[in-house]
Formats: structure tokens, sequence, C-alpha cells
């Protein structure tokens, strides 16, 4: 059934030298411009209860995750986050680093920089202003800069297809690299133009990035909680540059995503954790699906970081305009049903088609949900609770695994202040 076009968007290609695309956008696709989102809604709840990170409040479970890691999955993670310490150090301290040339009054910034940054290899760049009420609690008063630079950067994509398994975590964690080196070079760039630069790298973030994506008119925010932007979809890692170079800002784009997930639901039901919500919800307010943590997080650890909800998304394995096109040609969703996109392979598990989940028991998504002093606390009690007195020495073993946790936790927290 052919589909009446109600808009078609231009985008630049995916490199620097690639024709730019057009991707055309049903009229049952129609929404709105970046995200559904209630503005006074938003700023209430980051006054009374401020976004936080799961580094810090899921801590005791990201320490559980590591001892489960298959050996080979473990020291490629060890190795990953050593070489990720100097990229992390340089972006603590990148807001305070003095402009190396002198800036041209009244000269918009914009372009030179999205061109900058797209000679580097970034394949989306966007501009927006960086909205406070999306940073971290604990993250409070560390950006600088008004101006922000959002940028995506590509992952391999036969590696995506392989997800999950550790050439998807080579992938993963190897894109975020490489954008942490190509960030450091965009930065020192506009230093060199005169202006100051603040860099913001996965595990140095300041706060959440998707909303300010969304609203540099690079994507909309899929029903898998990742990002869907026309050339890779999800299959990017995103970073981001403050800063007080004067530039335009981009404006939200509706791309059709919002509704065009509701139709197609290949994520949702694709999900081995049964994590991802059918329906839209009302969260700190935003309209999205929301993602069931708890019920994400088990498989996510047991199987290789999973990921199944980015590979087995359309608009990540075919790109958003052949989507579109297929979607108004015959009202259908591309790949769906077929093994093409949907199958995947678990570990212990074995191939999972399109009308096959695996099954795991309860105690599968048994985790520690909180912090590692938490965590210690309530294993104490437990033990107070079947025995009149607990001895000495364990009393003196728990004082010293919770100052620990406390002392591993403010290392964490100091890190990302």
């Amino acid at each position: 059934m052919i589909k009446t076009v109600a808009h078609v968007i231009h985008r630049r290609g995916r490199r620097v030298d690639d024709p730019g695309i057009d991707i055309p956008v049903a009229d049952d696709l129609v929404s709105q411009p970046g995200s559904r989102s209630k503005n006074v809604d938003v700023s209430f709840y980051s006054r009374v209860e401020p976004l936080t990170t799961p580094d810090l409040e899921k801590a005791a479970d990201m320490d559980w995750a590591w001892t489960i890691f298959p050996d080979d999955l473990a020291e490629y993670r060890r190795a990953h986050d050593e070489r990720s310490k100097p990229h992390l150090r340089a972006a603590e301290t990148s807001g305070d680093i003095e402009p190396t040339g002198i800036p041209d009054p009244g000269v918009d910034m914009t372009e030179v920089i999205r061109n900058k940054a797209r000679e580097l290899g970034f394949g989306e760049v966007g501009f927006t202003m960086y909205d406070n009420r999306y940073t971290y609690a604990h993250r409070k008063g560390w950006p600088k800069f008004q101006n922000a630079i959002c940028l995506a950067l590509e992952q391999d994509y036969q590696q995506t297809q392989t997800i999950p398994s550790l050439e998807g975590e080579y992938a993963h964690f190897g894109t975020y690299e490489i954008e942490a080196e190509i960030a450091i070079e965009l930065a020192e760039h506009i230093r060199s133009l005169g202006y100051r630069a603040q860099m913001h790298l996965d595990s140095a973030e300041a706060g959440a990035f998707i909303p300010m994506f969304v609203n540099a008119g690079l994507g909309q925010l899929g029903a898998n909680g990742q990002l869907l932007s026309p050339h890779f979809g999800s299959r990017s890692r995103l970073a981001m540059l403050t800063t007080d170079a004067p530039v335009t800002y981009d404006q939200p784009v509706d791309f059709g995503i919002s509704n065009f997930c509701q139709e197609c639901q290949v994520c949702v039901n694709r999900c081995p954790g049964r994590a991802l919500i059918r329906d839209k919800v009302w969260y700190r307010g935003v309209q999205k699906n929301k993602v069931i943590y708890e019920r994400c997080r088990p498989v996510m650890a047991n199987y290789d970081g999973c990921g199944i909800c980015m590979k087995v998304c359309p608009i990540q394995k075919y790109g958003m305009k052949p989507v579109m096109e297929h979607y108004v040609e015959t009202g259908g969703i591309l790949g769906k049903g077929t093994d093409n996109l949907e199958g995947y392979t678990l570990r212990d598990k074995g191939y999972q088609g399109p009308d096959k989940l695996p099954h795991f028991n309860t105690q599968f998504f048994d985790i520690p949900n909180c912090r590692p002093e938490e965590l210690l606390f309530n294993q104490f009690k437990e033990k107070v609770q079947a025995a009149t007195m607990p001895p000495v020495e364990e009393m003196r073993e728990f004082a010293t695994e919770v100052k620990k946790a406390l002392e591993r936790g403010k290392r964490q927290s100091h890190m990302k202040d």
C-alpha cells in the first residue's frame, strides 16, 4: 500500500565527499520535531530528583558483572580501560585550557567547526544549547560553556552485525577510543580559532547526551532507548564538546522515528531479556519507550554486552533512507520477520530466529542493583538476622569491606568530577 509523503528531509552524505540523501516521511509517521516533552516537568525533575549515573548508583552490579565476564572479554575490557585513562584525564581538564589563537570578532564558527569535525571522521555533527537539566547530580557545575557540539562516530558495520560477541565489543569500545582521539584534535582546533572547548566523553560525560542530540537535529529517540540517526541508526558512539565559540544552533527534526518505532517493534519483540516496553510512557517529562534496567543488565553482563536491540533495528541495518522508502512504497517494515534482520545467536542458548526467544529463570535476573556499600550493608543485615550476634572478626571484616567500597565510590566520583 503506497503511502502519501508528508515531507522529505535532506541530509549530508555519510562522509565528507559522499552525496547527500533525501529521506521521505510518510504522512502517518508525522509527529513533531525532536521529542515530545513537557518542559515544566523536565525542569521539575532536574530540581527535585537530578539525574544520576549508573556508574555510581549501580556500581555493585557493575562489580558483579566483572565476576562473570569470560576471560577474553575481561582482558579486553581491562586493556580498554587502561587505554582510555589518558583520554579521561584530558577531558577532565579540557575546560581550563586557554585558547592558542585569536578569535575573529563577529564570525560565526558553525560551519568551520562542522566541516573540521566531518573531516576528522564524525558522521553526524550538530549544534544546540547545552541543557543543564540533563547534567548528573554529581556533575552540577562542571560544564563550563553554553554551546554544545554534538558528535556521532559510526562504529564498524560488519563487527556490529556479529552482536552479541567479543567482536561486537571490539566495535563498541574501540569506537570510543578512536572518538576520544579525534575529539581531542577537534578541541585543539577550536582553541586554535581563539575559543575554549571542553570535552564530554564516554565515562567523562557531564550528563545524558541524547536529549541534546535530538535538539541538534541529529536523529530521534528509538524504542530501544538509543539515538536513531539517518545514516547508521544506533550504530554509533556519542561525544560532545561545549564551547564559547559563536555558533548557530541547529533545529530538531521530525524524521518520523517516533511513530515508525511504534509500527516496527522489532527491538521490543527480539529483546532476550524482555527489557523494552511496547507502549510509550511519560518519564521525567519525556514521552518514550522505557527500558527496564533490571531486565537488561543481566543479559548484557552474561552475553558480551548484548546489544541485540541495536543489531535488529532496521535503521541500523539498512539506513533510514531505504527503510523509509520501503515504508512509503509498501506500508511495511524492511526486513521484519526475516532471519537477515531478526536472527541472533546466544552462547549456551543457540540460534534465536524471528519467532524464538531464549528462556531464563528468575534467578538469572537477581542482580545487586545498588551501590557497593548498600550491598554490603544488606548482606551484613541478613547475617545479623540469622544469628544472635556476628563474631567480632566478621564485624571487622565487614567494616573493612565497607571502607573499601566507600573509597572506591569516592575515587569514581572524583574521576567524574
